[in-house]
């Protein structure tokens, strides 16, 4: 075995045993598919063991390729915070920062953010949802995101730091004329034998459809089949007027034509949304959006659970494991 491993090697394997898919792990790391095969065979060679399982249809780790996943983390990202640590921040081009949704709490953190860094360019995105922005964030096409942390694959998290901003409430969107719009608060137990739309199907938002299950069970409500994504008022109009069922959102979603939010209450549910980006991104950008950030929870309460409040046992321990 050589004495010698090049990084570029490790994070070779590490892409595909993430991707499990030797395209899309190329497509992440910008190289032909061909060099990418090219060094992982190398790597298998210097390290004198098969890491893959291939074949027409799929690729799987064998159990050297499980072994030395870990090791290839724990290297990759000290060489990453080696080099951060060294080259200064990067101020000399834009932050991309996603917001999801126009008017959501990020919106307003980037807003400030702004005011705090004038001199650094913060443009916003729009992935809608924090599993697809992960992806974009590991393969360094998008800096910061926000979104519920605990829902990511671990896989995922361990390459991910994250900053909790807020314990968001959440509502829900129904047609103007359902039986629950006279409310001026649903309770969830109003909302049982109601199928009730959270992103099913959608491959971007699973974090929020896991967080929608966990709150459904055993209240008798279900999590309504995918459905088309409706983008823009006039498709969630249509949409809305076509199946009618209500949609699971947060008290702060902009307002929607023919249709009316009302948050949830006994208990209220809350979203936990974290400020998310790469491990090893030094910026001033992100700087400004995490201080942003604090101004703003420490300012309005956000990071107050209410004694009301539900929120999953593992999302709990994650925003807390951050102070």
């Amino acid at each position: 075995m050589s004495a010698h491993l090049e990084p570029r090697l490790l994070r070779a394997f590490l892409a595909v045993a993430e991707d499990l898919h030797f395209t899309r792990a190329a497509a992440r790391l910008y190289v032909a598919q061909q060099a990418l095969s090219r060094d992982v065979r190398r790597l298998e060679r210097e390290l004198g063991a098969e890491l893959f399982v291939r074949s027409t249809r799929q690729v799987a780790l064998t159990p050297e390729g499980e072994r030395l996943l870990p090791y290839a983390r724990r290297a990759l990202q000290a060489q990453d915070e080696l080099l951060a640590a060294f080259r200064g921040p990067d101020t000399e081009r834009p932050l991309l920062v996603d917001v999801n949704t126009p008017g959501l709490v990020s919106g307003r953190v980037l807003a400030l953010a702004r005011e705090l860094a004038p001199d650094c360019e913060l443009m916003s995105r729009f992935e809608s949802g924090l599993t697809g922005a992960a992806g974009e964030l590991l393969a360094g096409r998008l800096d910061a995101s926000f979104g519920r942390f605990a829902g990511l694959d671990p896989v995922l998290r361990a390459r991910l730091d994250h900053q909790p901003v807020r314990y968001e409430p959440m509502a829900v969107i129904l047609p103007e004329d359902h039986r629950l719009a006279p409310l001026d608060a649903v309770p969830l137990a109003a909302l049982a034998g109601e199928q009730v739309y959270a992103g099913a199907g959608n491959p971007r938002t699973l974090e929020w459809t896991d967080l929608a299950r966990q709150l459904f069970e055993g209240r008798g409500i279900e999590v309504a089949a995918p459905a088309p994504l409706a983008v823009g008022a006039d498709e969630f109009q249509r949409i809305m007027a076509k199946t009618r069922t209500p949609v699971l959102a947060v008290c702060d979603f902009p307002a929607m034509p023919t249709s009316v939010l009302r948050p949830l209450v006994d208990p209220v549910p809350l979203s936990p949304v974290s400020l998310v980006w790469r491990k090893g991104l030094v910026h001033r950008g992100i700087t400004a959006l995490r201080t942003a950030a604090a101004r703003l929870a420490d300012a309005e309460g956000w990071l107050k659970r209410p004694a009301e409040g539900w929120i999953p046992a593992t999302d709990a321990l994650i925003m807390m494991s951050r102070f």
